[in-house]
């Protein structure tokens, strides 16, 4: 079948170990589903994977994506929880839960194998390519807003780095679930389009804002981490689940985290009854993904390309026909 591959592992130019081409169709295993693909979209996973992040050289080569929308063996359309292991089913008891593509084949193909625990049901008002952007990105947004973050209606949020997966969702979830959202961007154009999807305000990072929020959504890491934590209020919480621009802030603030009582909490992923959750959310209230692009499996490299320069806003998906 055809698949979208990481072929070799290259830390400076991760884009040098991707393939395109044919590879093993799944094998049918006890307590495991197989998946035909009709979407899958990409994560910035997906480029930490070919730069060896989580992923061993002696797994190549694997098939990368861990989100997908497709139809089951008997016709359902379903969505994918890209946690393996969580719960244990499919996997053997001794094994750590892992997403997708760290041990097992992704989703950038024709097909996908996982454990039947890990298929839900897709709800009829969403597309395939809607469902495919919310397993990683947008459960990343919704657990690190409603679980560990701990918002309620009226609270105020600020998000960092508008125009990424996990920001863009975060900003359209916390509109649609009545808070007050601030995000930032270096990008006149991404900082426009954050007002349009509900920010009541879009700065540069660093910038001030008019009122310390109750708290922060953080993936850019290094780069904008004092601005987050002198935004907050005191006793606000700072959610982060990833590090684009680095893990290695040159200032820490923890004078000011003891001082004002701040909560720093890290945020990975989501559970499949928080996936649930998300999809029932989606198809009650209108919200949808914001994709920016969607493209053939074939054209996957154009994807990682633009992934990889940030110039998208949104989710980025690869589709077959």
């Amino acid at each position: 079948m055809f698949a979208v591959y990481a072929a070799r592992i290259d830390r400076d130019q991760p884009l040098a170990g991707l393939e395109l081409g044919e590879r093993p169709a799944p094998e049918a295993r006890p307590g495991w589903s197989t998946v035909t693909v009709k979407a899958a979209s990409l994560n910035h996973h997906d480029l930490w994977s070919l730069r060896g992040v989580g992923l061993a050289e002696d797994k190549l080569p694997m098939i990368l994506g861990c989100d997908a929308a497709g139809v089951d063996e008997d016709g359902n359309e379903v969505v994918l929880h890209s946690v393996i292991g969580q719960s244990g089913h499919g996997v053997g008891p001794r094994e750590p839960r892992s997403i997708l593509t760290e041990r097992y084949q992704g989703t950038f193909a024709e097909q996908v194998a996982v454990p039947t625990w890990n298929v839900l049901p897709k709800p009829r008002e969403l597309s395939f390519e809607e469902a495919a952007c919310l397993p990683t990105a947008w459960l990343t947004a919704y657990r690190m807003l409603f679980t560990n973050a701990g918002v309620r209606p009226g609270d105020s949020v600020l998000v960092q780095g508008a125009g990424g997966g996990v920001a863009t969702a975060a900003i359209v979830l916390g509109r649609a679930a009545g808070l007050r959202v601030f995000a930032t961007s270096r990008d006149e154009a991404k900082r426009k389009r954050a007002l349009e999807l509900g920010a009541v305000e879009a700065v540069e990072p660093g910038a001030r804002l008019p009122q310390r929020v109750d708290a922060v959504i953080e993936t850019v890491g290094a780069a904008t981490w004092s601005h987050s934590v002198k935004s907050l209020r005191p006793g606000g919480t700072l959610v982060i689940s990833g590090a684009t621009s680095g893990d290695r802030p040159s200032h820490a603030e923890l004078t000011r985290i003891f001082f004002l009582e701040l909560k720093v909490v890290g945020s990975t992923m989501g559970t499949k009854d928080e996936l649930e959750d998300l999809l029932s959310f989606c198809a009650a209230t209108g919200v949808r993904p914001v994709i920016d692009e969607v493209l053939p499996m074939d054209r996957a490299r154009e994807g990682f390309e633009r992934m990889e320069s940030g110039g998208q806003f949104g989710k980025i998906v690869l589709h077959n026909p």
